[in-house]
């Protein structure tokens, strides 16, 4: 009986990753949304070079906040565009017929997209400390916590996004609309994630980061069960 769990289990994960290393090599083909992400990134990077007076703000307080909006604005303006070549090219609904079920599509279009935001959230890390010369932890630990905030902040932006992008095909108000629904679920998830950012920038113990790292962990897995089981009703007509 737990053999069989254990291969249910298996079987789903590699559904997952079927649906989303499709995705992958159909963006590593075209580029089009890291290309429009990266360069919205750098761009925005140098715009606040320009307008920040480094010598009036101490650029360390005010980095996780740009980096976080930087993320968030970029994801919208790639990730708001998750459906539309299959649905350009009549593929989505041969998709959303296959026998595959439908949270195994959402589910591997999450991690696709969580892949492709991650890689950007890398380029703008990188970008802004090339611009504000920013200070990032010394220890190994400090680097962990980085990661792990970016992670789950990230994977909670992404499952919003996955599951309101699904939303905006079959709405008349098209994209346009990702942005009115997403920025109020996602403040609890920027709260968290910028205080969490802060305070490793400045070298704060884990135990002061440690309560909104649980934090995002829960709202990821919130997240999570509920675009798996509303994603059906945003897709279908």
């Amino acid at each position: 009986m737990q053999e069989d769990r254990g291969t249910q289990v298996l079987n789903y994960i590699a559904l997952v990753w079927t649906v989303a290393r499709k995705d992958l090599v159909l963006e590593l083909r075209t580029l089009e949304r890291l290309i429009a992400m990266g360069a919205f990134a750098v761009l925005i990077g140098v715009l606040f070079q320009f307008s920040i007076d480094t010598s009036l703000i101490r650029v360390q307080t005010i980095a996780p906040s740009l980096i976080w909006m930087t993320t968030v604005f970029a994801g919208i303006l790639g990730l708001g565009r998750t459906y539309i070549i299959e649905n350009e090219n009549k593929a989505l609904a041969g998709v959303l017929q296959s026998p595959v079920a439908l949270d195994v599509i959402y589910l591997g279009k999450v991690v696709s997209n969580f892949i492709l935001l991650l890689s950007v959230v890398t380029l703008i890390l990188i970008v802004f400390s090339l611009f504000f010369n920013l200070s990032f932890p010394i220890e190994i630990k400090g680097w962990l916590s980085l990661a792990g905030v970016f992670s789950l902040g990230v994977l909670c932006f992404v499952s919003i996004m996955t599951l309101l992008s699904a939303v905006a095909v079959n709405n008349t108000m098209g994209e346009s609309i990702i942005p009115v629904l997403v920025f109020p679920l996602l403040v609890p998830v920027m709260i968290h994630a910028v205080t969490a950012t802060n305070r490793i920038f400045a070298n704060r113990p884990f135990v002061e980061i440690e309560g909104n790292l649980r934090m995002l962990v829960a709202m990821v897995l919130i997240f999570l069960m509920l675009g798996a089981s509303l994603f059906r009703f945003a897709i279908e007509d």
